[in-house]
């Protein structure tokens, strides 16, 4: 009986440590992108990983009702925008891992070691090339000009790519330069603004435009099945602060019951195994510097990326979105 009672309590004990070496992870990520991930890491280590999707303002939501009885260890998200929001929510605990610091680039981190980018995508300029040459183009600024009225596509200002970019141009050139910038956007419109970066794409290889601003990844979904496509990829700013760059990411959560399995799953996210999977399975960039892109993505050339610290694109977004409103971005 004695022996029995023992057995009963070593049973539940290590149910109990197979249960708390489980990690789960809220995603605001597309399942398909990320599974492959997870069960490369279950393979690894034999932690199992259990995944909740959705989009990030229910997954956030979700996070603030469920409190100190949450079960997610983990959030992952795109934008940094929304990685600020989460934070500053207090939806996310401080994260202190030499390895994170190692793999991620201080611009693309929160530094408060809140959240951590895993993957980086630039949202840079596209031109059809029957109607604009490149040589013609420069920077983000530079689209205000006159000389384009009539030949820009842009996406709508309420998706958070385009919060965040004006976020971060309100950090480099301050609120009254910005501004004016977008109303000369607004002003040189061919027409209205699209739902989303594919569709603007699109327009843009139809001649219904001459040149845009989309994330580089929509135009390498595009140019994977159809190589044909006939737009061009153009980095802006290159003689000046960079290309406009932002991340998908992740952060241990608040109540996480288990921190230190999260941790060890972000450091996974960020080597160089786990990088070449997170980036090539959406044509992004590897956020870690020591890893290759895809060649689809290596073929667009190197560029220079701004380098001022993500979490502006959160901080400034309020002031970002009002902005845009002024100047009639729709």
């Amino acid at each position: 009986m004695k022996r029995f009672g023992l057995t009963v309590i070593a049973l539940s004990m290590l149910a109990g440590l197979a249960q708390a070496e489980t990690v789960t992870v809220y995603s605001a990520r597309n399942e398909q992108l990320i599974k492959p991930l997870f069960d490369a890491y279950t393979k690894e280590t034999g932690v199992e990983v259990k995944v909740l999707t959705d989009k990030e303002g229910p997954l956030m939501a979700r996070l603030q009702a469920e409190g100190t009885n949450t079960p997610a260890d983990m959030l992952i998200t795109v934008d940094a925008g929304n990685l600020w929001q989460a934070s500053n929510l207090g939806l996310l605990k401080t994260v202190k891992s030499e390895t994170l610091n190692k793999n991620v680039p201080a611009h693309l981190r929160d530094d408060k070691g809140q959240w951590y980018g895993l993957s980086v995508r630039a949202r840079t300029m596209f031109f059809n090339p029957d109607l604009v040459k490149a040589e013609d183009l420069s920077t983000y600024e530079d689209l205000a000009d006159p000389k384009w009225k009539g030949k820009l596509c842009l996406r709508t200002s309420k998706k958070v790519y385009n919060q965040s970019l004006v976020a971060m141009m309100i950090a480099q050139y301050g609120e009254a330069k910005t501004e004016k910038i977008v109303r000369g956007w607004v002003a040189n419109l061919a027409t209205d603004v699209f739902p989303d970066d594919t569709k603007l794409l699109q327009a843009i290889a139809a001649g219904q435009c001459g040149v845009g601003i989309a994330n580089t990844y929509y135009f390498g979904r595009i140019v994977d099945k159809d190589p044909k496509f006939n737009a061009r990829i153009f980095w802006a700013n290159q003689k000046t602060d960079g290309v406009h760059v932002n991340v998908s990411g992740a952060g241990v959560t608040r109540y996480a019951k288990n921190e230190a399995g999260a941790v060890k799953l972000m450091e996974w996210l960020s080597s160089d195994k786990a990088q070449n999977i997170y980036a090539d399975k959406d044509l992004e960039f590897p956020v870690n510097p020591a890893v290759k892109a895809d060649k689809l993505v290596s073929s667009w050339g190197p560029f220079k990326s701004n380098v001022i610290n993500m979490s502006k694109a959160g901080e400034l977004q309020s002031q970002a979105v009002k902005l845009m409103d002024r100047a009639g971005y729709k």
